[in-house]
């Protein structure tokens, strides 16, 4: 019976009960030690016997918190046979875990997303509820698995219940709830059983503040120690409680308690095993079963909390600790536990420990927990004697940390090697993973800076690597002198990168030799992008590729070198190149999916939205957006979500939003604002702003990052501002620049637009001619149409009124299919200024399409190219019932009802 708990059973029973009506959904029971969120959890395991959920459960161990997988296993083990229904890649994924053989893949949250098919495929025999206990004390790569199948089910009829300690186990995007203290009444209930006078009852509510487990606690009959309330935690004072009646227990059940504690895992067998060294056995835990510490059954010995487990390993002394540990360790028949214990048993460096460490630690990252490889390097390098390989250990456990998704743990990581190292050469082999940490957490410049200044020293294979990522970061954060740095220490030593020397001709405006050797680094790779290397990786504005590997969760030796596909679609954006952009992004989208490599995709989304947005695809781009948003806030990288808005504050823009686009503009000090300074730039042309548009664009133009392409190409909205404010020369040197620039990377798009504002300088009709003629090779609609709408106002001012309405008219069209009202109204008073009726604009909700969300719309593209809802679902990471689910809210939608129905659309 629980007392004073009926807010949190409600709020358990309705998540069970949206589980049984087809809503997925997560809670989270957060609080102190002893509130009572295991009872709550046995609650819902009862409430839910015999009425046709599955209930699977899992209970973190604080001396398995650095174990891979160990709470996955708890959790899967009852149902490992369902495996084989599962796609190939995420099946292996899970045999991996669980020990079964199969291969891992690169990715840490493939396993995250094996856990939600799996627990969505066993969801359709019936509703699942996953309990999982004292979650903050789970492994690292358990816990991501789980919060990612708790954020990515939706209509599953999966229901996942957490309890979690008020530190540790960041769960954002999930519910939570705090049982609170139980109340005067609640709390004299749970006592009126336990035969206390009415002094002690009041003395035992008193001390125990509300808290049960303190409350049973302090009232018991063996109860010797008493605690007045104040300012020591009650944990505190309930964990000095187990410690007293421990400390009254036998000498040899006390070791036999430790001896539990220590193994953690309850497994009797291996315990036993340890015992007999010891000279003890399992009657020797009789005491502390009379006691209520303990409960043994045939198989398994478990504390009646945690907190007893801490207080029986806390009271041991040191040297009782090492000989229990080394015990356990001689008993062990698994190799990362018998490690673990060897560990805990010794005190001094010991370097074949060391060495059996770095093994343990390479089988947890082969198994992509690169949080808990990270730990056993991290231990590893504490065990080792000699400085400089203590070092180098200390790097290899930064590295798996920043591929874990912690960044500042792996900035104190590498700040410990970099300690131990007063040499060049080896601080040099420090410097990409530094490098990499320094770039995740934002400080690109210094970063960029570092390669450089330290790539001397470095393996000679290593150099142009570091120079090429310097070069990268160095552009990306504004640091021109490096990038003109590393391209002199390239020519002086003899070497040649088209990269990085195209962008020291471009920081330089050298447009000339800076673009085509960009486009020779493109061309290398774009022949091949249905058959690169498998371990490439993409790259993401805002993001320099050769930290992903690190920061999207993907093992850092499977880094590439060379000229990769990570660098060729990092040039194709500089270059503008929207042709070859869209085929190297778009193969690497394709690749990832079918690989599962879920960590990397939302950078690379980004890219690929950036495309489809310049194309007028925006419906795309919103899609590819929201799936890469709702991806990164499914793993855990909030971090990169304004950076993905941004990308969309463009289409804002163009539809005179300003409120969404000032929302989604990013602000950030690289690229990725330059992005979203852009867009507001635009947003200010379209409604008549043009002074804030040149103090905004020429501030820019001022600044470290007036090289980015994004600077450049908006030179156009600079001129048309100039123009239109009557200041033609504030618009000569943003078009010297633009002009330079479109005809050195020959794309017809920047051709077109550069020929458009030298029109509005010249007022020659032969420049808008030459404009319209460069866009028909182009696939640019708004810039087009923006070409369309100044040669018709042009037309109309030179007296030629029936001329001007084809240009206008096409104009007029483009802006309403864009929804691109301000420019809209400026096409639609132009042609009426011709003398032409203009129709009112078609509303939004003319075109069916236009009701679907941006995911309904991915789904039903998928389903009429006759993709069924499982092949759909391993394409977008969700569910098959999540599937059908947006297929029959977008049939509604549509007015259909069936696939054949279907593919009579237009869904372009």
């Amino acid at each position: 019976m629980l007392y004073g708990r009926a807010s949190e059973q409600a709020a358990i029973e309705d998540l069970v009960e949206a589980a049984r009506a087809g809503r997925s959904g997560g809670l989270v029971l957060r609080g102190e030690p002893g509130i009572g969120k295991s009872a709550l959890l046995d609650w819902a395991a009862e409430h839910c016997a015999g009425s046709g959920v599955r209930v699977l459960r899992v209970a973190g161990i604080e001396t398995e918190a650095d174990l891979a997988f160990a709470g996955l296993v708890q959790l899967l083990w009852p149902v490992k046979d369902r495996l084989e229904a599962l796609p190939a890649t995420q099946a292996d994924a899970l045999r991996a875990v669980l020990g079964s053989g199969g291969a891992a893949g690169q990715d840490r949250f493939l396993s995250g997303l094996a856990v939600m098919m799996l627990l969505a495929q066993l969801a359709d025999d019936g509703p699942v509820l996953c309990l999982v206990d004292d979650a903050h004390w789970l492994d690292h790569a358990t816990a991501d698995a789980l919060l990612f199948a708790a954020r990515r089910l939706t209509q599953e009829r999966v229901a996942l219940l957490f309890a979690a300690r008020e530190e540790g186990f960041a769960a954002p995007g999930l519910p939570e709830i705090r049982p609170s203290r139980l109340s005067q009444q609640d709390a004299e209930r749970v006592l009126t059983h336990r035969g206390l006078t009415p002094a002690a009852r009041e003395q035992v509510i008193a001390e125990s503040e509300g808290n049960p487990l303190a409350l049973i606690e302090f009232s018991g009959e063996r109860r010797r120690y008493h605690a007045a309330a104040g300012p020591v935690p009650i944990a505190d004072r309930v964990l000095a409680s187990f410690r007293s009646r421990i400390a009254l227990l036998p000498d040899r059940t006390r070791l036999m308690m430790l001896m539990a504690a220590a193994e953690g895992r309850g497994d009797l067998p291996m315990l036993l095993s340890a015992a007999d060294a010891l000279g003890v056995g399992p009657e020797d835990l009789e005491e502390a079963e009379k006691a209520g510490l303990v409960e043994v059954s045939a198989a398994a010995i478990a504390f009646r909390h945690p907190l007893i487990r801490t207080a029986a390993y806390q009271s041991a002394p040191l040297a009782r600790r090492i000989a229990v540990h080394r015990a356990l360790a001689g008993a062990a028949t698994d190799d990362d536990c018998r490690i673990r214990h060897r560990a805990a048993a010794t005190t001094s460096p010991d370097e074949d420990l060391a060495v059996e460490l770095t093994r343990a630690a390479e089988r947890a990252r082969g198994r992509t927990a690169f949080a808990a490889a990270a730990g056993l390097w991290e231990q590893a390098a504490l065990f080792t004697p000699h400085p400089r390989d203590r070092a180098a250990r200390l790097g290899r456990a930064a590295a798996l940390a920043l591929s874990s998704g912690h960044a500042d743990h792996a900035a104190g990581l590498v700040g410990q090697a970099e300690e131990l190292l007063d040499d060049p050469v080896s601080l040099a082999t420090l410097t990409e993973i530094r490098a990499a940490v320094e770039f995740e957490r934002g400080a690109g410049r210094p970063a960029a800076r570092l390669l450089l200044e330290r790539c001397a020293a470095a393996d000679p294979v290593r150099v142009v690597p570091m120079l090429r990522t310097a070069a990268g970061y160095a552009w990306l954060f504004g640091e021109a002198e490096v990038i003109r740095s590393a391209a002199a220490r390239l020519t002086a030593a003899g070497a040649q990168d088209p990269m990085i020397q195209g962008l020291a001709h471009l920081v330089d405006d050298d447009y000339a030799r800076g673009l085509p050797l960009l486009g020779q680094f493109v061309a290398h790779t774009l022949p091949h992008v249905t058959g690169q290397a498998p371990d490439t990786l993409p790259r993401v504005t805002g993001q320099a590729p050769h930290t992903l590997a690190h920061v999207t969760g993907q093992a850092p030796d499977t880094q590439p070198e060379g000229a990769t596909m990570q660098w060729a679609v990092f040039c194709a954006m500089v270059m503008a190149d929207d042709g070859a952009a869209a085929a190297l992004a778009g193969a690497e989208v394709t690749r990832f999916r079918r690989q599962s490599l879920v960590g990397a995709l939302p950078q690379l989304l980004q890219d690929l939205a950036g495309v489809q947005v310049q194309a007028g695809r925006h419906r795309d781009a919103e899609a590819s957006i929201e799936e890469a948003v709702q991806l990164a806030r499914d793993t855990g990288m909030h971090q990169r979500v304004p950076r993905l808005h941004s990308v969309l504050a463009r289409v804002a823009a163009i539809e005179g939003d300003e409120q969404r686009c000032v929302r989604l503009a990013s602000d950030h000090p690289d690229a990725g604002g330059m992005t979203g300074l852009a867009a507001l730039c635009l947003l200010d042309l379209g409604l008549g702003r043009y002074g804030q548009v040149l103090e905004r664009l020429e501030a820019a133009a001022r600044g470290p990052l007036r090289h980015l392409t994004v600077l450049v190409t908006a030179g156009a909205e600079q001129v048309e501002a100039a123009v239109r404010l009557g200041e033609p020369e504030r618009a000569e040197e943003p078009l010297r620049r633009l002009e330079a620039w479109a005809h050195a990377g020959k794309q017809p798009w920047a051709e077109a637009v550069s020929a458009r504002c030298r029109g509005l300088l010249s007022d020659d009709e032969d420049d808008y001619l030459r404009a319209l003629a460069a866009h028909r090779r182009a696939d640019r609609p708004f810039e087009q149409a923006r070409t369309e709408l100044v040669y018709g106002e042009w037309l109309r001012r030179s007296g030629r009124r029936a001329d001007a309405r084809a240009p206008l008219r096409a104009a007029l069209q483009t802006f309403e299919r864009l929804r691109a009202a301000p420019w809209r109204a400026r096409a639609e008073a132009e042609l009426k200024a011709t003398g032409e009726s203009v129709l009112p604009a078609r509303p939004a909700a003319a075109d069916p399409l236009e009701r679907l969300t941006p995911q309904e719309l991915q789904v039903v593209r998928l389903a009429k190219d006759g993709s069924t809802s499982r092949e759909i679902a391993a394409h977008l990471f969700l569910s098959p019932r999540t599937v059908e689910h947006h297929l029959y809210r977008a049939y509604r939608k549509l007015g259909i009802r069936s696939r054949r129905e279907l593919t009579r659309l237009d869904l372009t």
